[in-house]
């Protein structure tokens, strides 16, 4: 069927045609599509718009279609859209009565729904990725509960803490990727289907029946938001953005760990590389490439909210050109999201520079403080000032922490207040010790093995209540 030969006289210039086309991504809603058009037809029938046997022809050729897949379509620029080769198609197999599955129903209105079909799906595929990652997560969590390492604030020590509340940090990010995700869902959750062009029709359809078929909670509620808002698009996009932001700082962290400097980590061999001419190098190029390939993301919400911000109301071809941009962020955030999630789960996380590092530099100096607030009845800035004396003195003097005593401390003391802190020897040796400091931090949210095993449960049961 050519559209064209009514209103229009003359054909498209070729080049033009390939131009305006959208059939090149709009492979990926002709699933949609097809179910979009059942839908319509069966309700057509139920409502006695059409004829039931015209009707039962055209489902019965949309079935056929359904199970020869995409490959039965004549997909050329002379077919402006998906929408017309599907009807095309059916021409083809019963003849002009094909035309009764396009009453009451515009391309724009299918297409707006389609889109929604195919965009939940995707969305469902990512959340039980997503599910999968955190659970994956957890289990690194449960293996390294008391495993020491150093936490650090501006790339510098900052407090021991346990390689288990750390990687716990990536499952919290994660649960509200999948959060922003599932609500994204929830919004686009309502059905275009039956806005027609703008306006809906005058043929008597039951909307809340394709709505049913189509499996949305219900239609949406004005025709003309039906079938020109993409905000559900640029909303998933957003939260993909986010959940790659995520993502990068996972492979960020990995690369830094990974380095000789740090140690921390080992990367398997599958998600590394070597040099072309330095023999000795394993390079971190897998997480690399996420960490490049998540920026990609970015630059699709902004051509996306570049697209819509100045559209009027209603449809307007430029809503064509948000497609792409929407399947190429959710390919990529998927790939990246897999690739990801099995490089971190083969992470060899090693405890003993984990711990050496958590032993080095002052990082319980905080701890140190504490206690004089707890033990001496300091207010804690003062503390903080004695401390902050010690240990530029015993930088001074080559002295670790370990070397620290309460003499020591008392000395500082009766430098900056005039009196000594007369501390327990045991005490402080014990705030000085990792091992120690974390047992200590039984807050919730705290590194402590209880308070992370809390949070493991807390997490397992977001997941049971998700799956």
């Amino acid at each position: 069927m050519n559209l064209r030969s009514g209103r229009l006289k003359g054909q498209m210039k070729g080049e033009v045609a390939d131009f305006t086309s959208s059939l090149k991504f709009d492979r990926r809603i002709f699933q949609a599509d097809v179910r979009c058009n059942q839908a319509h037809t069966t309700m057509l029938i139920e409502q006695e718009i059409i004829p039931r046997d015209i009707g039962e022809k055209i489902l019965k050729a949309l079935d056929e279609l359904e199970k020869e897949g995409i490959g039965a379509l004549k997909l050329d620029s002379a077919v402006e859209d998906i929408h017309m080769a599907v009807e095309n198609y059916v021409t083809s197999k019963i003849g002009p009565e094909a035309g009764f599955m396009h009453t009451a129903k515009s391309r724009n209105d299918q297409v707006a729904t389609d889109l929604r079909i195919a965009l939940k799906e995707e969305i469902e595929e990512i959340e039980k990725e997503l599910l999968i990652f955190i659970q994956i997560v957890i289990q690194m969590a449960r293996d390294h509960l008391n495993t020491l390492t150093v936490g650090y604030t501006h790339l510098q020590h900052a407090q021991p803490t346990t390689f288990a509340h750390h990687l716990l940090s990536y499952a919290q990010a994660l649960k509200r990727d999948y959060g922003r995700l599932h609500d994204a869902y929830q919004r686009m959750d309502l059905c275009p289907l039956g806005s027609a062009a703008l306006t809906t029709t005058s043929f008597p359809i039951n909307r809340d029946r394709t709505a049913e078929l189509l499996g949305f909670r219900g239609p949406m509620e004005n025709s003309i938001d039906g079938v020109s808002s993409r905000d559900f698009i640029a909303e998933t996009v957003f939260a993909l953005t986010l959940l790659g932001t995520t993502l990068s700082k996972i492979s960020e962290e990995l690369i830094i760990w990974s380095t000789y400097e740090f140690r921390m980590v080992e990367l398997a061999d599958e998600f590394s590389s070597t040099s072309s001419i330095m023999p000795q190098k394993k390079n971190p190029d897998v997480a690399e490439i996420v960490r490049g390939k998540t920026a990609v993301l970015n630059g699709e919400l902004v051509t996306i909210l570049t697209i819509i911000k100045s559209l009027p109301q209603s449809y307007n071809r430029d809503l064509q050109e948000v497609t792409p941009h929407l399947w190429k962020a959710t390919d990529t955030l998927h790939s990246a999201l897999k690739i990801t999630r099995e490089m971190l789960a083969s992470a060899e996380f090693k405890g003993v520079r984990g711990e050496e590092l958590a032993r080095a530099n002052f990082s319980a100096a905080t701890e140190l403080a504490d206690l004089m607030v707890r033990e001496g009845g300091l207010p804690f800035r003062t503390a903080h000032q004695i401390v902050g004396r010690t240990v530029s003195s015993a930088l001074e003097k080559g002295l670790k922490a370990e070397d620290i005593d309460a003499q020591f401390l008392d000395e500082i003391s009766q430098e900056i207040t005039g009196q000594p802190l007369k501390l327990d020897e045991d005490i402080v040796k014990r705030a000085l010790d990792p091992v120690e400091i974390v047992k200590s931090r039984q807050v919730p949210g705290g590194p402590a093995p209880s308070m992370v095993k809390e949070a493991i449960s807390n997490l397992e049961k977001f997941i049971n209540e998700n799956k």
